[in-house]
C-alpha cells in the first residue's frame, strides 16, 4: 500500500536496498511457482474455465509483484504536497444544475434525456454478504424497506427510468464467488420486468501466508476461506474479463454509473448523467459533506497537479486528526462513479490501471490450525488519477444513504423516508439531516434487531438516539430530540406501546407503565 510521510527519513544504504530486491525477486520467483501448481491443478477440460482461472492467477500475480514492490522501495506521498482540490477539480451539484439548465442540451428536453440514457448503464457491487448483520447469502437480499430487498429497489428504480423515458438501461451485477450462486437464482424472479440484467464476477484470487508469502491453497478445489474477492479495485479487470465491457461499448453505451449495493440514495442521477458527456469527463466521484460519522472516509486531494484519492490508512498517526477535520478535507467519497467506458477499455489495453494496494490482515482456520493471512485489496476510486478531465461533484447527502448496520436499517425503515419509484425520499416535514442513530451490540443481527423493535418508532422531530442493552420498544412509540436508553447486563427495559420519549435518558431496569 501507498503510504505516506512529512519527509524522507533513514535513507537505505545500497546494501539495504540489494537485499531487499532480492528478497523481492526470491519471493515473486516462489509466488510464480505457486502459482502455475495451482493451475495445474484444475483437472476440468473446459478451455474456458481454465484460461479465466489462469488470467486471475496472472492478475493476481503482477498486484502481488506491485505490493512486493512498494514494500521495498518505500513509496511515498509527501504529506506537505497534499493540497485541497482546485474549484475545477470538485464542482458542487448547484452549480452543475446552473450549467445544465443553460446547455443547448438541457436535460429539461425529453429528447435529449432520452438520449443521454441511451448511453448509460448501471453496476452494482454484489460481492458482499450479510453475514456482518447475522444473515445468510449476498447482502442484496436483506429486506430493507416494505418488503422490498436492496435489489428489488433498484430493479424497480432503472425499471421506471425505462418506462418513463421508453430506454433500455441495462442493470450489471458485480457479484464475487460467495454471492454469484445465490444471485442468479433470485433474479429470476425479474425476467417479466423491463429491465435487461447481466452478472459477472469480480476475480477469486489466493490468500497468502503472512509468514511464507505463499498462497494459502494449493488445489483449485482448496475450500472457500482459502481464497478472497480483492475489493471493487478489479472492476475494471472482471469488466473485460468478462466480455461485458466491449459488449456494452458495441450497444452504444459510453457511461457506466457504479455505486456500493447498500447503497439506498444511489439513484440515477440525470443531471450528473448531462454534465459527464457534455464535459467529456473520463470519470466523476460523487463527494459529499462529511459529518462525525465520516471522518474516517476517503477524499480527493490535489497532489502534484493530479486528483487523487486519499484514504486513512495512507495516513500516519501524527496527521490522522488533520485528516478527520472538515477544515482541510470537507467531503468524503460516496463510492457513487460515473465512468467512460472507452477510457476504461484504453487503459485495460495499455495496462494503465495501476492503483494503491491496501494489505488487508486476517486470521483463518486453515486444516483446523489458526492461521494469520493476508489478501491484497484495491478500490475502484483509486483508479481517478488516470482518467482525463477526472473530477469530484459535491452532491446532497440525500444521494449517500448506505446500509452497514441495523442502526442504518433502522433509520431507512422509519417514517423519515417513503419509497417513490423504488427510491427513498425523506418526508419533506424533516428539518435538517438524518437523526443519528446507534444500536448496540443486542440489536446487531438483523433478526435480533427485529424482535426487539417489531414496529418502527416515527423519528421525524429525533435528532439523536442511542440503545444498549436489552431493549424493547413497543408499537406506535414516538422519539423526539435526544434519548438515550441504557440497559445494564442482566436487566431490561420494556418501552410500551404509544410511548413519547423526548430529551430524556433512561437507565436501570424497569418497564414503562402504558399510559
Amino acid at each position: 500500500m501507498l503510504s505516506v510521510s512529512k519527509s524522507k527519513k533513514h535513507e537505505k544504504s545500497q546494501s539495504a536496498f540489494a537485499f531487499e530486491n532480492t528478497a523481492t525477486t526470491i519471493a515473486a520467483s516462489q509466488m510464480r511457482n505457486a502459482l502455475n501448481k495451482l493451475s495445474d491443478s484444475l483437472t476440468d477440460d473446459d478451455p474456458d474455465l481454465r484460461q479465466k482461472f489462469e488470467i486471475e492467477m496472472d492478475n493476481f500475480f503482477a498486484l502481488f509483484r506491485n505490493y512486493l514492490s512498494d514494500k521495498a522501495s518505500g513509496n511515498t506521498l509527501v504529506w506537505d504536497k497534499i493540497k485541497s482540490p482546485n474549484p475545477n477539480e470538485v464542482l458542487h451539484y448547484n452549480k452543475i444544475l446552473s450549467i445544465n439548465a443553460s446547455s443547448p442540451s438541457s436535460l429539461y428536453h425529453n429528447n435529449s434525456t432520452n438520449n443521454n440514457l441511451s448511453k448509460l448503464a448501471v453496476l452494482k457491487l454484489n460481492g458482499g454478504l450479510g453475514t456482518s448483520m447475522g444473515c445468510v447469502g449476498p447482502k442484496s437480499v436483506i429486506e430493507v424497506r416494505d418488503g422490498n430487498t436492496f435489489l428489488d429497489l433498484s430493479v424497480r428504480q432503472i425499471e421506471y427510468l425505462n418506462r418513463k423515458y421508453d430506454s433500455d438501461v441495462p442493470l450489471l451485477l458485480m457479484n464475487s464467488f460467495n454471492t454469484d450462486k445465490d444471485t442468479q437464482h433470485l433474479i429470476k424472479k425479474y425476467q417479466g420486468h423491463r429491465i435487461r440484467i447481466r452478472t459477472f464476477n469480480q476475480s477469486r484470487f489466493p490468500r497468502v501466508f503472512k509468514d511464507s508469502l505463499l498462497p494459502v491453497p494449493t488445489n483449485y478445489n482448496d475450500p472457500l476461506n482459502s481464497w478472497y474477492p480483492p475489493g471493487h479495485g478489479d472492476l475494471f479487470e472482471a469488466l473485460a474479463a468478462s466480455g461485458e465491457l466491449d459488449s456494452l461499448i458495441d450497444q452504444g453505451k459510453e457511461i457506466l454509473f457504479v455505486s456500493n449495493g447498500d447503497n439506498l440514495g444511489a439513484t440515477v442521477d440525470l443531471n450528473i448523467l448531462n454534465h459527464i458527456l457534455d464535459t467529456n469527463a473520463e470519470y466523476i466521484m460523487e463527494l459529499t459533506d462529511k459529518t462525525r460519522a465520516d471522518v474516517k472516509g476517503g477524499t480527493l486531494i490535489n497532489y502534484d497537479g493530479q486528483v487523487r484519492l486519499l484514504e486513512i490508512a495512507q495516513v500516519p498517526k501524527e496527521h490522522v486528526e488533520e485528516f478527520k477535520s472538515i477544515k482541510k478535507f470537507k467531503n468524503f467519497n460516496t463510492n457513487n462513479l460515473w465512468i467512460n467506458l472507452k477510457a476504461v477499455k484504453r487503459l485495460i489495453e495499455l495496462n494503465s490501471l495501476d492503483v494503491e494496494i491496501i494489505p488487508n490482515f486476517k486470521t483463518i482456520s486453515v486444516n483446523g490450525l489458526e492461521s494469520n493471512v493476508l489478501q491484497l485489496e484495491t478500490a475502484v476510486g483509486a483508479a481517478i488519477r488516470h482518467f482525463n478531465n477526472a473530477h469530484g461533484i459535491v452532491v446532497p447527502r440525500s444521494r449517500f444513504l448506505p446500509v452497514k448496520t441495523c442502526s442504518d436499517l433502522m433509520l431507512v425503515k422509519s417514517d423519515l423516508f417513503y419509497l417513490q419509484h423504488g427510491a427513498l425520499k425523506i418526508d419533506p416535514s424533516r428539518f435538517g439531516g438524518s437523526p443519528l442513530i446507534k444500536l448496540g451490540s443486542h440489536f446487531k443481527k438483523v433478526k435480533d434487531f427485529q424482535s426487539r423493535i417489531p414496529h418502527m418508532p416515527a423519528i421525524l422531530e429525533l435528532d439523536h438516539l442511542t440503545i444498549t442493552g436489552n431493549v424493547k420498544l413497543g408499537k406506535d412509540v414516538t422519539l423526539k430530540g435526544t434519548v438515550i436508553i441504557v440497559c445494564q447486563d442482566g436487566q431490561s427495559i420494556d418501552i410500551p406501546n404509544g410511548s413519547v420519549l423526548e430529551n430524556v435518558v433512561i437507565t436501570g431496569n424497569l418497564k414503562i407503565l402504558e399510559h
